[in-house]
């Protein structure tokens, strides 16, 4: 009897306490706000993203704020058909100062990933290379394929935009990091090459590198399968 008294306590407790925590918590503890592209990594922030995949509607959300505080800049595109079909369909064309080697297609849950990548690694390249970063360079995200191009065996996460590869990234003072020249040297190079790719392990699914096989050797994998499986 004294543990189901107990219990009930805990759960009114709880109840009465809601409003603060949804007012207090902060993004990375709190469940019940919605995502923003400046929350910083987390579980909670993993959680959220994982809601997305499910809530197309709530993830566009998150992209139109991301659009209106100039943070991304996208557009809506029409479904995709096909052996690799695509639902709601963004096309990226920057995010807010850093410019792409080109426009990609991606899924609404990797256009959100993308953007949290590209604010983040932009601060943390200001910060380690006393200049922020301005150009992505990548060699796309959509591409209807099974995994490797083989011929045979599962659809690639490139299938359904669910993947973006990353080759390089240009600073402001106008530094190329280059995945497949700078990963092992120079030093300062190399050493900010996988401060990159590490904060991508905190924002997607998954993120591959040079050292995951000879496949990724000329680039990041950042896709969404997973949670922050890093290699």
């Amino acid at each position: 009897m004294r543990t189901l008294i107990l219990f009930l306590l805990l759960i009114a407790l709880g109840w009465v306490s809601l409003p603060w925590l949804k007012q207090h918590l902060p993004p990375q503890f709190n469940p019940f706000t919605p995502l923003s592209v400046t929350d910083p990594p987390g579980w909670m922030t993993q959680m959220k993203m994982k809601r997305l995949a499910s809530d197309p509607d709530a993830c566009l959300a998150v992209m139109r704020r991301a659009q209106q505080a100039g943070f991304v800049s996208f557009s809506e595109r029409p479904a995709v058909s096909g052996q690799c079909p695509l639902s709601h369909p963004l096309r990226i064309q920057k995010f807010g100062p850093v410019s792409l080697s080109s426009s990609f297609l991606a899924s609404c849950p990797m256009a959100v990933a993308s953007t949290m990548y590209a604010l983040r690694s932009r601060a943390q390249t200001a910060q380690q290379m006393q200049s922020p970063l301005v150009r992505i360079s990548h060699v796309g995200s959509y591409a209807c394929r099974n995994i490797y191009h083989r011929a045979q065996g599962r659809l690639s996460e490139h299938a359904t935009a669910d993947a973006w590869d990353v080759t390089a990234f240009q600073l402001a003072d106008g530094q190329r990091l280059e995945v497949s020249r700078h990963w092992q040297q120079p030093e300062e190079k190399a050493a900010m090459l996988h401060t990159l790719w590490r904060g991508g392990c905190g924002v997607f699914g998954n993120a591959l590198g040079p050292d995951y096989n000879a496949s990724h050797a000329s680039h990041f994998h950042l896709g969404m399968r997973g949670a922050g499986y890093c290699r």
